[in-house]
C-alpha cells in the first residue's frame, strides 16, 4: 500500500507512504456529535481509513468521569489494536498509566500528553506515546484580531451601543485559558479594551456537556452588552447558538468549522465564523509519518500556525459579515504568526 507523505514547510505530506494496514482504537471521554472536538477527532480516522486502508474503531465512554479510567483499561486489554488514541487533559494520566503496560502497541494523545519524565505514573517515560499538541493559542489570536476590528468597524447589524464578547469555557484549566489569552491579545492589538471580553466557565461534572448551562452563561453575556459570544466548551457550547439565536446576535464556533456543522439554519447564520483546531489532520499527519517510521514517540508536538493546524474558517458567512480590509489584516497577523514575527502569549507557563 502506498500514499503521499513527506512533511512540507506548510506542514502537509508529500512523497510515498507504504506499510502493512494498521488498525487503529479511538477511545473518547465523552461521546460523538458534539458537531465540534470529538467529531474532528473522528473526521481524522475517517481520513486513515480512506485514504490509508486503516481499520478504525471509536469507543464513545460517555462524560461519567469514573467510566473513564476503566473504559480505556478495558479498551487497551483487547489485542485488536495497533494504534489507541485518547485525547484532552482529564486522560493524560490515564494513558500515562494504560500504556506501559503494552509496550508493543502504540498510544497517541491529541490535545494532551502524559508525564514524558517518568516522574507521574509512566514508568517506562511513555516511549510508545506519542502527544501532539495545538497552539489554540495562535488560532484565538486570529479570532481576536478579526472580531476586535470588526467591532471597531461597527457594522454588525443589530449591535448597536454592544462593546463586549464573550468566552464561555468548560472549566478552568489552561488549555481552555490558552484560547482566551490568545484572543485577547489579538483583540486589544486590534484597540480593544481587555475588560470588554467577559470570560466565565460551565465548571461542574459534566463541563463540556452541560449546553443548557452554556446558554444560560451566554444569556447572561448578551444581558451584559456582549455583541457575541464564543464557546470554547466542548458540547455546552451549543448552548451558546441557542442563547445567540434568542438574543438576536451572533456567536463564534471553536475546534471544527461550525457553521458547516451545525444543522439548525436559525443557529449557523448567528455564526460569524470559526476558530478551527485541525485535530482531524493533525492526527492523519501523524499517521502517515507513522506509517513512514517517522514520528516521534516518547514526547509531545506542538503544532499550530506554521503547520497550518489552526486558523479561523473563511466560509460565506465569514465574507458575508467580515471586510476585505479586516479579512486582509487577519492574513497579515497570520502571515506574522507563521513567520514567527508575532509571539502570541499563551497559559503554559
Amino acid at each position: 500500500m502506498t500514499n503521499t507523505a513527506a512533511m512540507t514547510d506548510t506542514g502537509t505530506l508529500t512523497g510515498t507512504v507504504s506499510g502493512a494496514k494498521k488498525r487503529v482504537k479511538l477511545v473518547l471521554n465523552g461521546t460523538l456529535g458534539d458537531k465540534s472536538f470529538f467529531d474532528s477527532a473522528q473526521r481524522g480516522l475517517d481520513m486513515m481509513k480512506k485514504e490509508l486502508g486503516y481499520d478504525i474503531k471509536t469507543i464513545e465512554l460517555g462524560y461519567d468521569r469514573n467510566k473513564w479510567e476503566p473504559g480505556l483499561e478495558d479498551a487497551a486489554a483487547t489485542d485488536d489494536y495497533d494504534i489507541l488514541i485518547a485525547g484532552t487533559f482529564d486522560m493524560q494520566g490515564y494513558v500515562g498509566t494504560v500504556a506501559p503496560k503494552y509496550p508493543n502497541k502504540s498510544f497517541w494523545m491529541f490535545d494532551a500528553g502524559p508525564d514524558f519524565t517518568g516522574k507521574d505514573g509512566c514508568s517506562n517515560k511513555c516511549t510508545n506515546v506519542y502527544s501532539v499538541l495545538f497552539k489554540q493559542n495562535e488560532g484565538s489570536y486570529l479570532l481576536g484580531v478579526a472580531i476586535g476590528n470588526l467591532m471597531k468597524a461597527g457594522t454588525l447589524p443589530g449591535t448597536s451601543g454592544k462593546t463586549k464578547v464573550g468566552i464561555v469555557g468548560g472549566a478552568d484549566f489552561p488549555v481552555i485559558n490558552d484560547f482566551v489569552v490568545g484572543f485577547k491579545q489579538g483583540w486589544t492589538e486590534a484597540g480593544q479594551k481587555a475588560d470588554d471580553v467577559l470570560v466565565q466557565y460551565v465548571g461542574g461534572d459534566t463541563p463540556f456537556s452541560n449546553p443548557a448551562k452554556g446558554k444560560e452563561i451566554a444569556k447572561a453575556m448578551y444581558d451584559q452588552g456582549a455583541a457575541i459570544v464564543w464557546g470554547v466548551a466542548g458540547s455546552s457550547g451549543n448552548g451558546v447558538f441557542e442563547a445567540a439565536v434568542e438574543a438576536k446576535l451572533y456567536s463564534l464556533g471553536v475546534d471544527s468549522d461550525q457553521y458547516q456543522t451545525i444543522a439548525d439554519p436559525a443557529q449557523k447564520a448567528t455564526i460569524i465564523t470559526s476558530m478551527m483546531k485541525n485535530v482531524d489532520a493533525g492526527l492523519f499527519r501523524a499517521a502517515q509519518l507513522d506509517a513512514q517510521g517517522k514520528l516521534g514517540y516518547g514526547a509531545s508536538e506542538s503544532v499550530g500556525a506554521a503547520a497550518d493546524a489552526v486558523r479561523i474558517a473563511d466560509n460565506e458567512n465569514y465574507q458575508k459579515f467580515v471586510s476585505k480590509d479586516i479579512q486582509d489584516k487577519v492574513k497579515a497577523a497570520f502571515d506574522k504568526v507563521k513567520s514567527g514575527a508575532t509571539k502570541v502569549d499563551t497559559a503554559f507557563k
